[in-house]
C-alpha cells in the first residue's frame, strides 16, 4: 500500500460522518493515524466521548467506503476514548477526581427528571466512561430507592464520605443519611450548604462524568445551586405537554443566567406504549421537545416513551439500562447519553489542572 493510498483512505475519512458531533471524522479531530499495514490498512480514531455503542455502526461504514478503493486488502480499525474536563461557570472552581459535570433539570416536577439522571449516568457507563450521580433533591431525594442502595455510607478517613455504588456507578445523597420518611424541615440556606458538603466531602474516584439530579424548579435554591456548584453542561427534561414546555424554558433561561451551556433537550413520556397490545399514542401532545429546541437554537437530545418497564424499574431500584441493557428503551438512554457527551466534548476545555501553583512567600 503507497502513501497515496493512504491520502486517499484520509479523504474517504473526511467524508465519514460523527452522527453525533454532525460533523466528518476529519474535521471532528477523530482521526489519530492511518497507516499502511501490508496490503491492508490500520485505522486509529480516538473520540472525545464514550460511544461503545456506535463503534460496530462506524466501523461497518469506513470498512464498505475504504473497501471501494482498488487494491485495499484488510481494513482494521482501532477505537480509543480520551474524556478531558470542560469549562465551568467563572468564578466557580472545578472538582477534584471529576472531569465533567452533567445538571440534569427540569422546571416542575412530574416530568420523570429522576428516572432520566439514574439511566443517563449508568448510559454514560456502558457507553465506556466513569460515571456517578449526586442527589440534589435534599427535600425530596430519590436516587437510593432508584439505584435500589440504602446503606449509609462509610468513612476511610474520618472526614470524608466514600460514594455508595450500585450497578457500578458512584452515588451520593442526603437519602443515604437519614430516614426515607424524615421530611427534611430546612430553609434555603441550609439546603445550600448540605448540598455543598455533599458534593465536596464525598471521595468521589476518578469520575468522566457525574450526573447532577437538580430538584425541581427555577427558584432562589435551584439558582444558588447553580451558581455555586461547578457545571460542565446542563439536559433540560420536559414532556411534550405545554404546561410542561413552560416551566422547561424557564429552567433554560435560567442556566443562560448563570453562565452554562445547555447541552440539549430530553422530551421524557414521549409516547405512549399500551402494555397489552404496543399501541403507541401521543397523549401528552406531539413535537413539544423538537419546537422548544428550534425555539432556542439547542438540541434535541432524543425522546422516550411513557413505558410501565422504566417506572417498574426504578420503583423497585433496577433502572432499565441496568437490567435490560438490549432493550429498545435502554438503546435510546445509551443514544441520548452518547449525543449529550458528544455536545459537551465540543465546549472549552479545563485547562486549570495543568496551571502551576503559584505560592508567594515574605522572605
Amino acid at each position: 500500500m503507497t502513501s497515496s493510498s493512504t491520502d486517499q483512505v484520509r479523504e474517504i475519512l473526511a467524508r465519514v460522518k460523527d452522527t453525533h458531533l454532525d460533523t466528518d471524522l476529519v474535521s471532528a479531530g477523530a482521526v489519530r493515524d492511518v497507516a499502511a499495514q501490508g496490503r491492508g490498512v490500520r485505522i486509529a480514531l480516538e473520540f472525545g466521548y464514550p460511544a461503545a455503542g456506535y463503534h460496530a455502526q462506524l466501523k461497518s461504514e469506513i470498512e464498505r467506503e475504504v473497501g471501494k478503493l482498488p487494491g485495499i486488502g484488510a481494513v482494521s480499525i482501532e477505537f480509543s476514548t480520551r474524556i478531558v474536563a470542560h469549562a465551568v461557570q467563572r468564578g466557580v472552581k472545578p472538582l477534584q477526581h471529576i472531569r465533567n459535570t452533567i445538571a440534569v433539570a427540569s422546571g416542575k416536577g412530574g416530568v420523570g427528571k429522576s428516572t432520566v439522571a439514574t439511566n443517563l449516568a449508568l448510559a454514560l457507563q456502558a457507553e465506556g466512561a466513569k460515571a456517578g450521580i449526586l442527589d440534589a433533591d435534599i427535600y425530596g431525594p430519590s436516587q437510593p430507592r432508584m439505584l435500589g442502595c440504602r446503606e449509609k455510607p462509610d468513612s476511610a478517613d474520618g472526614r470524608k464520605l466514600e460514594p455508595n455504588v450500585s450497578f457500578g456507578i458512584q452515588s451520593m445523597s442526603i437519602g443515604y443519611l437519614v430516614d426515607e420518611e424524615q421530611p427534611m424541615i430546612w430553609r434555603g440556606p441550609m439546603v445550600t450548604s448540605a448540598l455543598e458538603q455533599l458534593l465536596n466531602d464525598t471521595a468521589w474516584k476518578d469520575l468522566d462524568y457525574l450526573v447532577i439530579d437538580l430538584p425541581p424548579g427555577t427558584g432562589d435554591i435551584q439558582l444558588t445551586l447553580c451558581q455555586k456548584i461547578p457545571v460542565s453542561g446542563a439536559v433540560i427534561v420536559t414532556t411534550p405537554q405545554d404546561i410542561a414546555l413552560l416551566d422547561a424554558r424557564k429552567a433554560l433561561k435560567m442556566f443562560e443566567k448563570v453562565q452554562v451551556p445547555v447541552l440539549g433537550i430530553v422530551e421524557n413520556m414521549s409516547t405512549h406504549i399500551c402494555s397489552n397490545c404496543g399501541h403507541e399514542e401521543h397523549i401528552f401532545g406531539s413535537g413539544g421537545g423538537q419546537r422548544m429546541a428550534e425555539q432556542y437554537k439547542v438540541d434535541l437530545l432524543g425522546s422516550l416513551p411513557l413505558d410501565i418497564r422504566i417506572r417498574e424499574g426504578v420503583d423497585n431500584g433496577r433502572p432499565t439500562v441496568a437490567v435490560e441493557p438490549e432493550s429498545g428503551i435502554s438503546l435510546a438512554y445509551r443514544d441520548i447519553a452518547r449525543r449529550t457527551a458528544a455536545k459537551l466534548s465540543m465546549r472549552a476545555k479545563d485547562f486549570s489542572a495543568k496551571f502551576p501553583k503559584i505560592v508567594v512567600e515574605n522572605t
